[in-house]
């Protein structure tokens, strides 16, 4: 089910009801609900999905277990190994069946048309999993910390369950490591109050960025990427813009809700989203979008492969590798690939001047407004993000070229240009919000020593008016395709 739907409106304070209404002095009965309801929350889909997710489950559980044993001896370490590798062909398997096989399959029969030979392969007619990208990794992350000995596993299937599929994060992140959500399972869980309002807070701020900003921007945004061949610069230059702040407010809206629903629960997820379009380079743009995923990429390949430490043309390898995957990750098709590679081609010349990590700071430290430097930093950051994310909406590199030749050479305003009001005037009140809380977690983040109380509902107020009266049809987040 949706956030934005009637049926989780229903869904959530009746599982919340119930879940702080359960016997709190004993986490296992409030996991046990958690695990029922997150289960129905993933059937809401597809019920046929809800055998894989169980038994992918069951064998990273067993499979860790038998990894801690076999480390724990002197002599195991090769059944630790073996084992998991045993997790990775099985996690990584099933993954690539689902979302990959028709990809390469398509590929390589391709390859032998061109010497005239019959294509080997048939195509399968499957549906891809909701959320399998990210529940794949997660529990991967819990099988290597236990074999790098990170992490002790669990013995308490309901636990890991609960941790595998809690219902927040599980369809579209933040991808979550076992060493910060699943000691959370096992310890009581106090209702707090605060914790709870702040909770509230972050959900309605990732409801207006997904309502008002991400859905008001994707008629616009459809109509460009798919009519592109009768548009003219501007119209397909605006097309661009609004998919950049399409794809920020529908996924980071997903994170804001999925943290402040987390949140009502006792449960603190990590923060996946911190202001990325305030970037002054692309080092730290990748810092800051998609932060889960971009630290998991990091940890689990690009430091196993050596990092930076094997000098310049191995760590330039190490690069293009993290970027093809993560390009690979986002979906079985050329678009991504080019996308992550052409990210990769930017990022080099920074590692290679050593300033990939000069911005780690707040931006504007301590200063109402960026510096002029910092200004045409931003600026020059997010328009070379927006024309990557050309490659990332398109549906073939075809398209993605036409796109981009039509959107450099054919100025000619056409009769069809018109500017949409509503999606910029959501946009600029999205991004004066987060520029004044940029330091917080979220734009709703509010101090009450600043701002007054009455000025506070006020906000809060006009931001569900607003939401409520975009008139913007009901679409999915984007990130349950991968």
């Amino acid at each position: 089910m949706l956030f934005t739907s009637l049926d989780f409106a229903i869904f959530l304070p009746v599982v919340l009801l119930v879940y702080w209404a359960l016997d709190r002095r004993d986490p296992g009965i409030q996991n046990t609900f958690l695990v029922i309801a997150s289960y129905v929350f993933y059937g809401w889909w597809d019920w046929r999905f809800l055998g894989l997710i169980f038994a992918s489950s069951v064998i990273d559980f067993l499979v860790a277990l038998g990894i801690h044993r076999c480390r724990s001896r002197g002599d195991g370490r090769n059944m630790a190994r073996a084992l998991l590798v045993i997790t990775l062909a099985v996690n990584l398997g099933l993954l690539a069946v689902f979302k990959y096989y028709n990809f390469f399959a398509m590929q390589l029969n391709a390859a032998w048309t061109l010497f005239g030979w019959r294509a080997p392969l048939e195509s399968l007619n499957l549906i891809l999993p909701v959320g399998i990208s990210f529940y794949t990794f997660q529990t991967l992350s819990y099988s290597i910390d236990v074999y790098r000995r990170r992490l002790t596993p669990t013995s308490n299937l309901v636990t890991f369950l609960g941790y595998v599929s809690f219902f927040p994060q599980l369809v579209a992140g933040p991808i979550e490591r076992a060493t910060n959500l699943l000691p959370q399972f096992e310890t009581r869980r106090v209702f707090r109050e605060g914790e709870a309002r702040n909770g509230l807070r972050q959900i309605l701020w990732g409801l207006f960025k997904k309502v008002a900003v991400a859905d008001a921007c994707a008629g616009h945004v459809n109509h460009a990427f798919e009519q592109s061949a009768t548009h003219g610069s501007p119209f397909l230059i605006i097309g661009a813009l609004l998919f950049a702040f399409q794809i920020y407010g529908d996924f980071s809206g997903y994170s804001d809700i999925a943290i402040g629903t987390a949140r009502l629960f006792g449960f603190r997820l990590r923060q996946n989203f911190n202001v990325p379009y305030f970037s002054r380079d692309l080092g730290e743009f990748w810092r800051r979008w998609h932060i889960s995923l971009s630290s998991w990429f990091k940890d689990y390949v690009y430091i196993p492969l050596g990092g930076s430490r094997t000098g310049a043309p191995r760590a330039i390898r190490n690069i293009f590798v993290v970027f093809l995957v993560s390009g690979l990750w986002h979906g079985a098709n050329w678009t991504f690939i080019a996308w992550g590679g052409l990210n990769a081609l930017l990022f080099v010349p920074l590692f290679l001047a050593n300033t990939n990590r000069q911005y780690t700071g707040d931006i504007a430290e301590k200063r109402n407004l960026p510096s002029p430097g910092e200004a045409m930093a931003i600026l020059r950051t997010f328009a070379m993000v927006v024309i990557l994310w050309i490659f990332f909406r398109a549906e073939s590199m075809e398209a993605a070229l036409h796109y981009l030749s039509r959107m450099a050479t054919a100025w000619k305003v056409t009769d069809g240009f018109y500017l949409p009001k509503m999606p910029f005037l959501s946009i600029g009140l999205m991004l004066v919000i987060e520029w004044i809380h940029r330091s917080r977690e979220h734009g709703l983040q509010l101090d009450p020593e600043s701002v007054p109380q009455p000025l506070r509902w006020a906000i809060y107020y006009f931001i569900i008016l607003i939401t409520l009266m975009m008139n913007s049809p009901e679409n999915d987040f984007i990130y349950f395709q991968f």
